[in-house]
């Protein structure tokens, strides 16, 4: 494809270059060259005809090749959407994934006061914690993450987004955590078993094994935080957690036995159970 193709061949182009290394190549494609171009996706089949010029089609190119080795979308443009906010991510933590969006759902949902004091562990990009505080200003938000990378990409997340309300520190789960007066407790831990073939497919190749992976088959730090969120959480607050879509049931036998009540797990948008909850009476 030589230089000054228009947008429309640029984009046959790179449908073709990506359809035997992605499953989702004409989205990946659009995405990448709203992005070269700094316009939307209607501009895009507005106007087919207008030609790139060599920097822009530079670019462009780039991005493919890149994308055609697995690198995934939100590492090429250095962004991601969730929950119609803009995350800045890199490779040191996790890509949101719309999954998740269901225990933003979730949380927003449960019968908590005006100015709930809310915990999420493990917070990688701020994605559900900035979230939250996007739709309830009033919370008094704190976000952890062991990695010190994690927390400076959070903070500037929440500072770009203006949040400036949630607090961001380093903290090894629990370690750094004094407060004992929470009104929920979020968490989307690595849950992962080590042995999971699927490590080595797709986009997580280029996200940290420590985001995505847990000792005891997947379920180490899920226990570890619902064992210990009990010292935490206010009487009458609630434990909310991602985990994988078969783990649901070990999840619920879990907080039972911790003794936690009105304990249910919520299907995501592909109607997989995705994160498991339960109510702390203290």
């Amino acid at each position: 494809m030589a230089a000054h193709s228009t947008i429309g061949e640029a984009l046959q182009w790179a449908f073709s270059a990506l359809a035997g290394s992605s499953e989702s190549a004409n989205l990946d494609a659009e995405i990448l060259l709203q992005h070269s171009l700094g316009k939307n996706r209607t501009f895009l089949y507005t106007w087919p005809e207008r030609q790139l010029t060599s920097e822009q089609w530079k670019r462009f190119e780039q991005m493919i090749a890149r994308r055609a080795s697995g690198v995934p979308v939100a590492h090429i443009i250095g962004e991601r959407e969730f929950w119609s906010l803009r995350f800045m991510v890199n490779e040191t933590t996790l890509i949101p994934r719309p999954d998740t969006e269901i225990l933003v759902e979730t949380a927003l949902n449960l019968p908590l006061p005006d100015n709930a004091h809310v915990l999420d562990l493990g917070t990688g990009t701020g994605a559900i914690a900035l979230a939250l505080a996007s739709e309830r200003p009033n919370w008094r938000i704190t976000a952890l993450d062991k990695v010190v990378d994690a927390v400076n990409l959070a903070k500037a997340n929440r500072d770009n987004l203006g949040f400036t309300q949630v607090e961001v520190l380093q903290s090894d789960w629990f370690s750094a955590v004094k407060d004992t007066d929470f009104h929920l407790i979020v968490s989307n831990p690595p849950y992962i078993d080590e042995t999971d073939e699927h490590l080595g497919m797709g986009d997580v190749r280029f996200e940290p094994l420590s985001a995505l992976t847990a000792a005891d088959e997947g379920y180490a730090d899920l226990n570890h935080i619902a064992m210990h969120a009990r010292e935490h959480l206010l009487p009458g607050g609630y434990l909310l957690l991602e985990h994988g879509y078969a783990q649901a049931l070990r999840m619920r036998e879990t907080l039972n036995g911790l003794g936690y009540q009105r304990v249910a797990t919520v299907r995501d948008f592909g109607s997989n159970e995705r994160c498991t909850l339960g109510y702390w009476r203290g």
